[in-house]
């Protein structure tokens, strides 16, 4: 049973950083911009949303553009944190774009959809932790992609739900999966049920949100928290936290005991990994360890 949980799994090899790649986005002015951060922050890579006009509306574009960086990232092994922002003041993702939308027909909605739940797919399988800093409105399609991410962070003015039934939608990206999972089946029914909004406040309470902050003057008060908390990642060893993902997140698609086999697959990968071995030394000589990824 362990063969074949490991292949179907396929967890990531040890690491064995690639060559240095860039991040292009489209020609012209691209709605996604993508900065490797350096200094204290080293290894926290953001995906930054500039859609200002259309409040980072999940148009053509930009889930190209997004769809596009995530596979190049995915393949950097410097990335030991993926943080998603807004470069638009008061909004972190305003949901799908319905002028887009409007402009087409049922067949083209239908793959236009496809490819959004692939784009908050690959997010949601992005091998390094992902942090959604929300310091804005996160309504529709935006919160799908905040449940997509690992860790969320939100400022407590943020307003967010899952507001397709008022649109006459449903949640159509994962919304309807992945929230159960964050409030539980009753309440994520009775918020998709009624399109709810809430703020960010009341997100915590009901464990939408890892972390609440009052906002700031320059309205990045969530992102500056989402930062903070990625700098408590970035100290820790980078394959053991790539593959506690793994543990956690393909051992809730199955029962316990399959669970407990897929943990185990996932230590064993750790086991001769340099890092696990500089950890125990670093017990023992008393010292912070120093962890390099092999």
């Amino acid at each position: 049973m362990l063969r074949v949980l490991s292949s179907s799994l396929r967890l990531p090899r040890p690491w064995r950083p690639p060559r240095a790649r860039g991040c292009a986005s489209a020609a012209g002015n691209p709605e996604i911009q993508v900065r490797a951060l350096a200094g204290p922050n080293q290894g926290v890579t953001e995906i930054l949303m500039n859609r200002p006009r259309a409040r980072n509306a999940l148009g053509h574009v930009l889930v190209s553009e997004m769809l596009e960086a995530l596979a190049q990232l995915r393949q950097d092994w410097q990335v030991r944190v993926l943080l998603f922002r807004s470069g638009v003041k008061g909004v972190f993702c305003a949901g799908a774009d319905l002028k887009e939308r409007e402009q087409m027909s049922e067949t083209e909605v239908g793959v236009f959809v496809q490819r959004l739940r692939g784009l908050m797919n690959d997010i949601a399988a992005f091998p390094a932790p992902t942090i959604a800093a929300m310091d804005g409105f996160a309504l529709g399609g935006g919160l799908e992609l905040a449940l997509a991410c690992d860790l969320r962070v939100a400022a407590s003015s943020t307003v967010m739900g899952l507001i397709e039934t008022t649109r006459g939608l449903l949640p159509g990206a994962g919304g309807t999966q992945r929230l159960p999972r964050c409030v539980g089946v009753s309440l994520a029914k009775e918020l998709i049920f009624t399109g709810r909004r809430l703020n960010g406040t009341q997100a915590q309470a009901m464990g939408l949100v890892n972390h609440v902050v009052a906002q700031n003057e320059e309205g990045d008060a969530a992102y500056h928290r989402a930062r903070a908390l990625a700098q408590e990642i970035l100290p820790q060893a980078p394959i053991a936290v790539r593959l506690g993902k793994v543990a956690i997140d393909r051992g809730m698609e199955v029962d316990i005991a399959s669970g407990m086999a897929i943990e185990g697959i996932c230590y064993a990968q750790n086991i001769p990994t340099q890092d696990r071995l500089e950890g125990m030394a670093a017990f023992r000589e008393k010292r912070p360890p120093k962890f390099v990824g092999e």
